[in-house]
C-alpha cells in the first residue's frame, strides 16, 4: 500500500457543525483536512464521519493518526 503525502505536521483545529464529513485520506486535497477527490487514480479513498453536535476537534492532517480522522500526536514522531 501507498504511503499517505504528509499535508501538515499540526492537526487542524476546526468548530464542526453536525454533518457527514469526508477526511482525505491521501494528503493530496488543496481542501486540507477534507477530500477535494485528488486521490482519483490511487488506491486512497476519503474518509467518511459524522459530527452528532457542534464540536471542536482535532483534525489529523499528518495522515498517520491511530484515531482517524481525529489527531492523537503521532505528528510529533514524524
Amino acid at each position: 500500500m501507498s504511503q499517505p503525502t504528509i499535508a501538515a505536521k499540526q492537526p487542524s483545529i476546526l468548530e464542526l457543525e453536525p454533518g457527514t464529513y469526508y477526511w482525505c485520506t491521501c494528503g493530496k486535497s488543496s481542501r486540507q483536512s477534507f477530500c477535494d477527490g485528488s486521490h482519483q487514480g490511487t488506491e486512497f479513498q476519503p474518509m467518511q464521519f459524522k459530527v452528532e453536535e457542534k464540536q471542536k476537534v482535532a483534525v489529523c492532517d499528518c495522515k498517520y493518526s491511530n484515531n482517524p480522522p481525529f489527531c492523537d500526536g503521532t505528528h510529533a514522531k514524524l
